[in-house]
Formats: C-alpha cells, sequence, structure tokens
C-alpha cells in the first residue's frame, strides 16, 4: 500500500538539502503497509473515482487524507450542522460549521507543519519523465511494477469519451497529450490493442482519425524526435547559440521569463546535439503505429509549422514563421559544418554550465517538472555515468504523487502557497486556544522555509535574480523567489509575532522580514504592477516571438494582480508593525500598485485572475489589495464596481461557479448548468467581505454562507469539485486543498465580520 513520508532524505548520497528535508513529501509503496479493511477503503476510492470520473474529473486526494486521519486517529466529534430554506444562520451554527471545518484540516497537517496536497492536472507533465527514463534505460530501475500500475490507472481515468486526452484533465482532447499518453501506455508496457477500456487501440485511432502525430505541436515534435518516432528536421530550430548572445540585443535569455528561459535551454541543448535515444524494436512500432504513411517517405521539412487544429491556441505570426525558416534554411547549415561548428561546441558548453547552474541551486528540483526531466537528460546525454545525472534521479520522488485516480507528476508542489493560506484561515477562525500545536507547527515550517541566501556565485551573469528573504511556491529547497508566496509568507509571520509566543512560537527576527520586503520592492515594475519571479522589464512586443501553439504570454515575464494585491496587503501589514523601515519607498510602491490595480480592472468589474479561475479568483485579491491600501467603497469606484460584478454573478443556490474556460477565453463564462462551485463562491464572498457588503445589504454573504454550511460532509470536509487553477492562460491546475482552505476561511470571515443572532459583541 501506498504511503506519504514526510522531511525525508534517506541515505542517498546524492541527495541533499539546505534545511533537512522540510517540506518534502515523496510517496513510497509498502507490501505490507495497511490491513485488509485499510486496502479494501484504497480500493473504493478508486473504483467511484473511475465510475464518476467523466463527472468530476479531478480527485479528492484521498489516499494521504485516509493516511494521516488514520494515522491521527481523528474522529470528528463535532455535530454536523444544516441550514434550512429561509432559515436564518445563527452565530452558533456558523461556529459549529467553521469548528467542524477547522479540526478537520488540522488534523491534515504533516508532521514538519506543512499541509501537503495534490498540485497537478496537466496531462503533458508525466509522460515525457517515462520518455526519459525509458532512452536512458532506467525506466525499471525508477519505476517498479506498483509505480507503473499506478501511472497506467491515471492515463486510463484520464482518457476522454471520444479516445484522446486532454491538455488537462478537463479539457477537450489534443494531439498533444493524446500522443504522449498513447507512447507512455507503450513504454510502460501496454500491448498494440492493450490498456483498461481498450484504451491504447481507442488513443491510436484518435490520432490516425486526426493525420497522425505530423500535427502534434512543437513541444510535441521536440520529444517525439528524442524519442526516435519524429525526426529532427521536422522541428523548427532551437539554436544554442542563443546562450551567447550579447546582452544589449533585445532578444537576451537574462530578458525571458524564466519558466520560457529554462524550458528552452535544454531544448536548445539537445536540439544542438540532434539527441535520438536508442531506436528499439518498440520504438519501430511506434513509428509505424502513429503515422499514416511509412516513416521513411514523411516529408519532415513541410510538417515543421503544422499544428493540430485542437491544440491551437497561440496561432504563430507570419514574422516568427519567417524567423523560423531563416534559420533552418540559412543559419543551421552553417552551424552545422566547419569552422562555424566550433561555435555550436561552444554555445553547448555555454548552455551546460547554465543548466548546472540551474539544477545545483535547485538542489536538483529545479524550477519545475517540464524543465526537470529536460535537464536531467541533458546531463545524461552529456556524461550518462556523471553524477549530475544521478543527482536528477535522487529527486525524481519529489514529483511524484499518488492519489485514487492513479499516479501523477506534480507541477513541483505548492508546500508553502497552500500553507501560507491554511494558516491566515485558521487564524481567522478565531479559534487558536483550540489549535496552539497546529499553529505553533505551521509557523515553524514557515519559517524554515523562507529562502536565506541568494544564488550562488556571480547569478546576474546567470540571468538570476535575488531571491535572499523570499518564499518558493514549494520548499526552501527549490530555491526560487515568488513574489506572492513571499507576500503570503511575510503575512504569516506578522500575523504570527502578533501572538503569544508560548502559543505560536518565537516571532521571526527583524533582518529576516526586511529581506522579504526588499524582495517584494525588488520586483515593482514601472506600471506599478507586481511581477511573479523576477523584475518585468522587457518589450512587450517580444511575445510575437512565442513558439509555443498552447500557451499566451511565456516569452517575457509580466506583472499579475495576484501579486500585486498580496504584496500591498503584506506591506500594509509590515508597515502598521515597523513604519520606519524605508517609509517613503513602501509608501511609493502602494500607491503605485493601487493605481495598478485601479487601471486593470475590465469594463465589468472584474480582474482577469492569472494564476486561479478567473474573473472571480482575480477580483477577491483585487478587492483585498485595494481595501488593504484604504480604498472603500464609498470612496473607490474601482470598488463599487468591482462589488457590482460579484453581485451581478451570484447563482440562484446563493453560490459562484466559473467555468475554467473563462481562463482560455478571457470572458466571464459561467459553469455548465450554471452550477456553484465551493471554492469560487469562498472567494466571491471573501472578496465582499473586503469591501464591507455585510454593512449594506448583508443578504447575499447570508445565502453564500447558507451553501458553504449546507455542503460540508460528515467529517467536516467539503467535497471535490471542477477544477479551480490555471496558468498561462490555457492550462489548469488542480489544488486538491482548496477545498479545505477557502470554504474554511469565508466561513470564519463571515462568522467575524458579519452580525448574526446570537452574537455577543
Amino acid at each position: 500500500m501506498w504511503r506519504l513520508k514526510i522531511a525525508e532524505g534517506g541515505d542517498d548520497p546524492y541527495l541533499y538539502s539546505t534545511n533537512e528535508y522540510v517540506g518534502r513529501q515523496i510517496w513510497e509503496f509498502d507490501p505490507n503497509y495497511g490491513t485488509p479493511e485499510e486496502r479494501a477503503e484504497v480500493e473504493e476510492a478508486r473504483l467511484n473515482f473511475w465510475n464518476n470520473r467523466f463527472q468530476v474529473k479531478p480527485s479528492s486526494d484521498l489516499l494521504w487524507r485516509m493516511q494521516f486521519l488514520r494515522e491521527k486517529n481523528f474522529k470528528q466529534t463535532v455535530a454536523q450542522v444544516m441550514v434550512g430554506a429561509g432559515e436564518d444562520i445563527t452565530y452558533e451554527k456558523a461556529t459549529t460549521a467553521l469548528r467542524r471545518a477547522v479540526h478537520f484540516l488540522s488534523a491534515l497537517q504533516a508532521s514538519d507543519g506543512h499541509w501537503p496536497a495534490e498540485n497537478a492536472g496537466p496531462l503533458f507533465f508525466l509522460p515525457p519523465l517515462v520518455m526519459c527514463v525509458y532512452i536512458t534505460g532506467h525506466l525499471d530501475t525508477v519505476f517498479s511494477a506498483e509505480h507503473k500500475k499506478e501511472i497506467l490507472r491515471y492515463i486510463y481515468c484520464h482518457q476522454n469519451e471520444d479516445g484522446g486526452w486532454g491538455f488537462h484533465i478537463e479539457g477537450h482532447s489534443t494531439m498533444f497529450c493524446t500522443a504522449l499518453s498513447y507512447i507512455c501506455m507503450r513504454l510502460l508496457g501496454e500491448g498494440h490493442d492493450g490498456g483498461l477500456d481498450n484504451a491504447v487501440a481507442r488513443g491510436r485511432k484518435w490520432i490516425i482519425d486526426r493525420g497522425g502525430v505530423t500535427t502534434i505541436p512543437s513541444w510535441g515534435k521536440t520529444w517525439l524526435s528524442i524519442l526516435g518516432v519524429f525526426d529532427w528536421s521536422g522541428s523548427n530550430p532551437m539554436p544554442p547559440e542563443f546562450w551567447i548572445l550579447p546582452s544589449f540585443l533585445p532578444m537576451h535569455p537574462a530578458k525571458m521569463w524564466c519558466y520560457c528561459r529554462m524550458v528552452y535551454m535544454p531544448m536548445s541543448y539537445l536540439y544542438g546535439k540532434r539527441y535520438v535515444g536508442p531506436i528499439t524494436p518498440l520504438i519501430q512500432q511506434l513509428r509505424e503505429e502513429l503515422h499514416i504513411q511509412p516513416y521513411h517517405q514523411i516529408n519532415w521539412r513541410s510538417v515543421r509549422h503544422l499544428c493540430a487544429k485542437e491544440d491551437l491556441y497561440y496561432p504563430h505570426p507570419l514574422i516568427q514563421d519567417l524567423i523560423w525558416d531563416s534559420l533552418y534554411v540559412f543559419a543551421e547549415p552553417f552551424l552545422t559544418h566547419w569552422p562555424f561548428n566550433k561555435l555550436r561546441e561552444k554555445a553547448l558548453q555555454t548552455t551546460m554550465k547554465h543548466i548546472h547552474y540551474e539544477d545545483e541551486n535547485s538542489r536538483y528540483i529545479t524550477i519545475g517538472c517540464v524543465e526537470k526531466v529536460l535537464c536531467m537528460l541533458a546531463c545524461w546525454v552529456e556524461d550518462p555515468n556523471g553524477d549530475y545525472f544521478k543527482k536528477h534521479l535522487a529527486r525524481i520522488p519529489d514529483y511524484l504523487w499518488v492519489a485514487e485516480d492513479g499516479m501523477k507528476m506534480q507541477s513541483f508542489g505548492s508546500q508553502v502557497w497552500d500553507t501560507g493560506f491554511a494558516i491566515q484561515a485558521l487564524l481567522a477562525s478565531n479559534m487558536s486556544d483550540e489549535i496552539g500545536p497546529t499553529l505553533m507547527k505551521g509557523h515553524d515550517f514557515i519559517k524554515k522555509s523562507q529562502v536565506r541566501d541568494n544564488p550562488s556565485d556571480d547569478f546576474r551573469s546567470m540571468y538570476r535574480h535575488i531571491s535572499r528573504g523570499s518564499w518558493t511556491f514549494s520548499d526552501q529547497d527549490h530555491g526560487w523567489q515568488v513574489s506572492d508566496c513571499t507576500a503570503e509568507g511575510l503575512k504569516c509571520c506578522l500575523l504570527f509575532s502578533m501572538m503569544p509566543p508560548e502559543m505560536v512560537g518565537e516571532k521571526m527576527e527583524l533582518e529576516r522580514l526586511q529581506d522579504a520586503v526588499n524582495v517584494l520592492l525588488s520586483l515593482q515594475s514601472k506600471n506599478g504592477g507586481l511581477a511573479a519571479w523576477e523584475p518585468a522589464g522587457a518589450m512587450e512586443w517580444l511575445e510575437i516571438l512565442n513558439p509555443t501553439e498552447f500557451f499566451a504570454d511565456i516569452v517575457v515575464e509580466h506583472e499579475y494582480v495576484e501579486c500585486t494585491s498580496s504584496a500591498i496587503q503584506a506591506l500594509v501589514l509590515f508597515k502598521k508593525l515597523y513604519p520606519e523601515h524605508r517609509k517613503k519607498e513602501i509608501d511609493s510602491f502602494i500607491a503605485k500598485a493601487v493605481r495598478y490595480l485601479e487601471g486593470i480592472q475590465m469594463p465589468d468589474g472584474s480582474w482577469y485572475g492569472n494564476w486561479g479561475v478567473c474573473f472571480t479568483y482575480g477580483s477577491w485579491f483585487a478587492l483585498g489589495g485595494l481595501v488593504a491600501a484604504g480604498k472603500t467603497y464609498y470612496n473607490c469606484t474601482t470598488v463599487r464596481k468591482g462589488v457590482a460584478f460579484l453581485l451581478k454573478t451570484q447563482m440562484g443556490d446563493g453560490g459562484w461557479g466559473e467555468s475554467y474556460l473563462s481562463c482560455p477565453r478571457k470572458e466571464y463564462v459561467p459553469l455548465e448548468g450554471h452550477r456553484s462551485n465551493l471554492v469560487h463562491t469562498a472567494w466571491a464572498m471573501m472578496g465582499l467581505i473586503h469591501a464591507k457588503q455585510e454593512e449594506r445589504d448583508p443578504a447575499p454573504l447570508h445565502r453564500a454562507a447558507r451553501l458553504l454550511i449546507n455542503s460540508q460532509i460528515e467529517d467536516g470536509d467539503f467535497p471535490q469539485q471542477e477544477i479551480t487553477g490555471v496558468f498561462m492562460k490555457n492550462c489548469m491546475l488542480h489544488y486538491a486543498a482548496y477545498r479545505n482552505i477557502y470554504p474554511l476561511w469565508a466561513l470564519a470571515e463571515y462568522r467575524r465580520r458579519v452580525t448574526l443572532p446570537g452574537k455577543s459583541f
């Protein structure tokens, strides 16, 4: 049986940590673990997901929850409450529902203080890892029979009814993820017509009916070329010489968004090497199965710009195709022959220097899962027996997650992000005296997870920004600063600093708080908005060079409503406690950030959310930031418009429900059937409470609270519903902890701010 292990490193000599693995979460299969009854409970959860896989596509993330609740002998002792139609919500009922949620969430805390959770959903994360270890000959050492069984389960569970696989678990079928999933099944041992529910044959039919894999998007062309079922001449050039360009040029690695930079760094190395894995009998079979004409008769040059209509989100402008054609026709022939191939050799060496630097500064976690696999393969291509590759192997478990729908690959984990919000939700409950140990452990985790140093050596020459004082999205070992994670981590530490140390532990040192402030101040742009990872400053027109077909706005760093709002709230609280520290800079920062939030409001009063679905999420953040800075419903038109948007989109049952389609379409789309989603409902509630809706008309809040209370299930949990996270506008991300954090937080704010029958003052 699978079990989750926390903050463990083991005795692997190629594994190391900056803080004794605090935040690390890895799955281990133990054949002797669990009673027959516990194993039956797991199988029941798996069967239930399979039977309902087309109704609720994200997992409920049950396996580790069962384990933790069992290990802690958790039993919900607070009786369930319901609020009848037409019945007023009393303070007692609100308190009871809140207490149930607080006790349940507290029981889910890990031993090191963080809250584990699945952070996955895109279906292009895992197959490249399987392809990589197949190519390197490590498939059977990295993945046991139980690993393979769970990976296949995940693929089967998320196959669409038409036989294909979506870009993410809720998406329509795409060539990219259907081809990757098909290849993954075959590499893991499924036969030509194998797989549960005839999965392999159905997937192949979907591909062949659409003309075969020659129309796969560019990332797919790259991976299939590496595997040997595509030809590099069918891909657009990714010259490694890009990494030795002079810095004065407008298009330079230092000016790229970090994720784009970190993907194309190893991709360009592998392209420059024209690396192709071993052509095994299985690869020969895949060449026959995935194409509609004989492999050696395909005109590869003619397929470079092809992309299946199902995959196309960002059509390339003509100028971009002309650039690729020029590189393909003129530059590549020169760079691959003497004497210009000497320049290519230098470029490849420089590229690997950057890869090694990034690997070392992230403890071989890298910035994310797409980059992880590419960097790992590049290290193996450079030296199959080298320590670099072995250090990569040691960090593979950090990315794997197991739930009732099988094994998937995480984006890289959301430990700090989820924990920061869980702590704020619990603090808002005003039940600290009941959960003191939970708060103390959470505080300890946040303090231990702060990044204590900048990247090593001359980090600016390696295109890196300061990180000392920041928080990452996941854990300290990851190393990559994120502005909103830093702001939320800072808020937690400031809130804890105002509480008794005997309850929550010693407060963070002032110097470390100031380091966090320094990171936030460094990431504000001239327009007042806040970037996420590195300062935004590159020219926006560079986005026309976006080489992907399925993402938007990935070439350069941008500003985001969520990051800007989080930073305002954190700095307002810091200023309250430490009014003299960099006073003028902080005042200027807040004023500029407020103008940015006011300037990016949509005509309907909403804000576009970049990391959550979508306008509901963005509006919650924006209203929180504006109100923290002193804006109110009465002195700010922007706030009034934001409130009007939320009130207008409330559903008949009192909740809110927004489709993920809002994200790619950039317009508000309600959930099909006008269903409500509890996480969206919580975000909207908190946005309205920020703007003091209870002082004008509390009825919308009462209706929403009734839905939350009546939706709570017997043990204090809330049901899993639609996916609620997003990145780069077109790909959804499942945050499994959200259903516990946000309904709890909304009920806490409702109970605290709204006048209810039976409430004493």
